[in-house]
């Protein structure tokens, strides 16, 4: 069960054992019916401001929706898994604040759960969701990345670079040419990218990982 589904049954359990319609939750928070449902089912994300909502309603902790777990804010959250496998929680990165540490609370759009080989790659983890079809069919659209924080990356490996002061983070292939750098896409219909001092540019991570829907 991901987390999406995790959390959705908690919030059902919850609202059960409170003798609670969906109609009636929904008009506790400000929402409708459909959206409790979804929320349920694990069809649609609860963020931050609705768990709080839920659980002043509920008279519980934010931390009773989640998978009972070891976290400290500096460090990845693992899940031990037997034999050679970790489960980890990543953030999700809707933006990126300039100056800000990537993983800044104001940054985060939700978490995920990835599972790796032991050991779990070092340093300040995050993910991205990809959009658009510029590096298919290595990523494709609506994938979800795992970025590893680091200020540089080999030729030929796939990054996460901030351009021209934008927030949101463009996934590329990584190439020097001289004083350039050289953002490369794998889908051939579409342009590089050329960072120079006129167009900077800022990396902020190497790829690591990724995880796509069948639908």
């Amino acid at each position: 069960m991901n987390l999406s589904k995790y959390i959705g049954k908690r919030i059902k359990e919850f609202r059960n054992a409170h003798n609670l319609t969906t109609e009636e939750l929904a008009e506790e928070i400000g929402t409708t019916r459909a959206t409790i449902t979804r929320y349920e089912t694990g069809a649609r994300k609860a963020n931050q401001d609705v768990l709080f909502k839920l659980a002043d309603i509920f008279h519980v902790s934010v931390d009773d929706f989640f998978p009972p777990r070891n976290f400290s804010p500096t460090n990845n959250v693992i899940y031990s898994l037997p034999d050679t496998l970790q489960r980890v929680r990543i953030p999700v990165i809707g933006e990126i604040a300039c100056g800000d540490p990537i993983t800044a609370e104001e940054n985060i759009d939700g978490y995920i759960e990835e599972i790796f080989e032991k050991p779990v790659p070092s340093g300040t983890l995050f993910a991205l969701r990809c959009k658009g079809h510029s590096m298919e069919p290595t990523i494709p659209d609506k994938a979800t990345v795992v970025i590893r924080e680091q200020p540089t990356v080999e030729d030929g490996e796939i990054a996460a670079v901030l351009v021209d002061g934008d927030n949101e983070a463009t996934l590329k292939r990584v190439k020097h040419q001289g004083n350039l750098v050289m953002l490369m896409p794998d889908n051939k219909k579409y342009d590089p990218i050329i960072l120079d001092k006129d167009h900077p540019g800022r990396i902020v991570g190497k790829a690591i990982k990724y995880s796509a829907s069948l639908e």
